[in-house]
C-alpha cells in the first residue's frame, strides 16, 4: 500500500528536503509513499487532492497555510496535518485546526523521523477507517463505519451513508471499490452493489437487509460465495 503524502510548499528547495526525508524514512521503514507537491495554498483549496498525510507550510503566497488548514477542516476533520514552517510563533494556532504536529525549518532528519513515527501511527488509524470522496464542495472524508452500501448507476458510484437521505456520488467502478474495501469489511453481493457487512441487520436466502431497512439482493453468480463470507464474518463478530 502506498500512503498518499501531500506537501504544500512554495519553495522547491524546501519541498525537496521534505521529499528526501520521506524517501529515506520509507526506505528505512519498508514503506511506500506517493508524494505530491503543490506550490500554493490556492492550488490546494481549488482542487481535489486526497491524502493520507499533509505537510503544510504556513508562509505561503495568497492564502496562507493556516487559512488553507481552516478551509480543509471545514470538510475534512480526519486527515492528519503537519505544519512545516519557519514561523514558530504560529505553533499554538496550529492546535485550532487540529494540527498533529509542527516542524520548524530547517527540518533535520533525526527530528523528522521521530515525528513521522507519531504521524504514521495516526495515518494508519485514519486510513483504515475512512474513505475520501470528491464532492462539488471539496473532498468529503467519510468514516467507513457510516457507509451502508455502495451501488452504481450508469457510471456513478453512490455511497449510501447512515443517517443521510441522499447518497454521495462520484465517478468510478464497482470492481475497483470492491477490491479496495475487501479487507475492510465490505462485500460485493452483485455486479452493481458492495455492502458494509457491519451494517447488515438481517440475512435472507436471496438478500440482505441493511440497518436502515434497505433490502439488497444477491446476484445468482455472487450468492453462494457472498453468503459464505458473510456468514463467516457474522460468526467472527459474534
Amino acid at each position: 500500500m502506498a500512503y498518499r503524502i501531500l506537501i504544500v510548499e512554495d519553495s522547491p528547495a524546501e519541498a525537496d528536503v521534505l521529499r528526501g526525508h520521506l524517501d529515506r524514512y520509507a526506505a528505512e521503514r519498508g514503506l511506500s509513499f506517493a508524494v505530491t507537491v503543490l506550490s500554493s495554498a490556492v492550488e490546494f483549496v481549488n482542487a481535489s487532492h486526497p491524502a493520507d498525510l499533509i505537510f503544510m507550510d504556513i508562509d505561503l503566497p495568497g492564502i496562507n497555510g493556516m487559512e488553507a488548514a481552516q478551509i480543509l477542516r471545514g470538510y475534512d476533520e480526519q486527515t492528519p496535518l503537519v505544519f512545516v514552517t519557519n514561523l514558530a510563533q504560529y505553533a499554538i494556532k496550529g492546535y485550532q485546526v487540529d494540527a498533529l504536529d509542527f516542524m520548524v525549518k530547517p527540518v533535520q532528519y533525526d527530528d523528522f523521523s521521530l515525528r513521522m513515527d507519531r504521524a504514521m501511527r495516526m495515518v494508519r488509524r485514519t486510513s483504515k477507517g475512512t474513505v475520501s470522496i470528491p464532492t462539488p464542495d471539496g473532498i468529503r472524508v467519510v468514516r467507513l463505519e457510516d457507509v451502508l452500501y455502495i451501488d452504481i448507476v450508469k457510471h456513478d458510484l453512490h455511497y449510501h451513508l447512515a443517517g443521510e437521505p441522499n447518497p454521495l456520488r462520484v465517478r468510478g467502478t464497482i470492481t475497483k471499490v470492491a477490491e479496495e474495501l475487501a479487507e475492510k469489511g465490505f462485500l460485493k453481493i452483485a455486479a452493481s452493489c458492495v455492502i458494509n457487512m457491519a451494517q447488515v441487520a438481517r440475512i435472507r436466502a436471496t438478500s440482505v437487509v441493511m440497518s436502515d431497512g434497505t433490502e439488497l439482493f444477491f446476484s445468482r453468480s455472487q450468492r453462494k460465495a457472498a453468503l459464505e463470507r458473510l456468514t463467516a464474518y457474522v460468526g467472527r463478530s459474534a
